[in-house]
């Protein structure tokens, strides 16, 4: 059976989350995205962990109308690094929550600050069945690469236990498979979305062969076990992420490498340059091009739909009537967004604006025009025809630029 699955996005509990985070709400919209199984976040946050309680049908099983949930919880290290834990059942959650209550405060965020290193996570993370691995794992500042050089440095004698990779916003699998140590995992495209609104739940998800919608059949396909494997990861461009390219974070003004080196991360408005996705990687990398194991599947990029339709008509926000109208009549036809975006017949996607059918088109093709951001501004998208979205361009060392909108 093939399912898409996002695997890690926060509850209304996490700082910075919309209080529409709730499971039910997550469960319709992860339905019209064509999401099958998505992550219940946060799982060890005392106040979540009792409305996943209150959801679940048995210690296993949680289900909302079509949409089935599965345990997973972000915690963030003493070294500042995110990790992604996937659990088995309701009272494994409870066993973790546990064993991490004693070293941070779990009430405090619904991704957790625990005062243990990779290592400690990841033989908790082992003494309860769960798998584990990086989360973000690019990310210039709360990631594995942002403060370790390698797997080992960071899981030390567990590093064999970790089972996959989160790539992040700023990475593909072009990125990731120029790492050799990173060829034996998995690799995770999942949203870590803080709203459950469309452009952003399951804006990045995998797809799964699995023998069933349970932890067990996604442990087998996730340690490709029995046949069952990832079958295609659907993600941003890189150049999409807000750290793709190393940039200030004050003015986002652009850098190479060695300008950066030359000015010691500073930029000349003062502010302090960030190491980019792109140039993290070129550190690490033990190939000059990707080289790809025969399991790897497919990486196709893409961008949320109402943000495509958004720059196919020329506006400014997902929210306006022209795009929310295309956008529904597409789901109501097509059953989701999914199937809209990768899978739907060209002829039939008529029912909207010709604009709109060349744009998601021009997606599939990869013809489009990329802007990459940095800096913790996102990059943006312009499409063949000139329709793009409404941010600014982050200029180059050589090129200052006075203010820049985030996106």
């Amino acid at each position: 059976m093939q399912i898409n699955a996002d695997l890690h996005l926060h509850s209304k509990y996490s700082m910075a989350s919309s209080p529409k985070m709730e499971l039910p709400t997550i469960a319709v919209e992860a339905a019209r995205k064509g999401i099958d199984l998505v992550a219940t976040s946060d799982c060890i946050h005392p106040k979540w962990l009792l409305e996943i309680k209150q959801a679940a049908i048995d210690d296993e099983t949680i289900r909302i109308k079509d949409t089935d949930f599965v345990l997973t919880t972000e915690i963030e290290d003493k070294n500042r690094v995110h990790h992604l834990l996937i659990l088995p059942s309701i009272s494994k959650a409870e066993e973790l929550a546990e064993a991490m209550g004693k070293y941070g405060n779990l009430a405090a965020d619904g991704r957790p600050t625990i005062k243990l290193d990779g290592v400690e996570i990841a033989e908790a993370a082992k003494d309860i069945g769960a798998l584990v691995g990086p989360a973000h794992v690019f990310t210039p500042w709360t990631a594995l690469y942002a403060a370790h050089d390698s797997l080992k440095d960071c899981y030390g004698d567990m590093t064999d236990y970790v089972s996959f990779v989160e790539l992040g916003l700023s990475a593909d699998s072009d990125y990731a498979d120029r790492i050799k140590e990173l060829q034996r995992l998995t690799f995770l495209t999942n949203s870590d979305a803080h709203s459950p609104w469309s452009n952003k739940l399951a804006r990045e998800f995998t797809r799964f062969e699995v023998p069933e919608i349970t932890f067990n059949g996604l442990k087998k396909a996730i340690l490709r076990e029995g046949g069952y494997k990832s079958t295609l990861n659907v993600g941003f461009y890189p150049q999409e992420g807000k750290y793709n390219r190393s940039a200030c974070i004050k003015c986002f003004t652009n850098y190479t490498l060695d300008e950066c080196l030359s000015s010691n991360w500073r930029c000349s408005c003062g502010g302090r340059i960030k190491k980019g996705v792109e140039d993290r990687i070129n550190e690490l990398a033990d190939f000059a091009e990707p080289v790809h194991p025969d399991y790897r599947p497919d990486y196709i990029h893409i961008i949320p739909l109402a943000e495509i339709i958004m720059m196919a008509v020329g506006h400014s926000s997902i929210s306006t009537k022209g795009v929310q109208t295309p956008w529904n009549a597409l789901i109501e036809r097509f059953g989701s967004e999914v199937t809209v975006l990768l899978e739907a017949d060209p002829a039939e996607l008529g029912i909207v604006d010709r604009r709109i059918v060349d744009a998601i088109l021009a997606f599939r093709r990869n013809e489009v025009i990329l802007h990459p951001g940095g800096g913790g501004q996102y990059g943006w998208i312009e499409l063949p025809q000139g329709s793009k979205v409404k941010k600014p361009v982050a200029k180059t060392g050589a090129q200052k630029q006075k203010s820049l909108t985030d996106f």
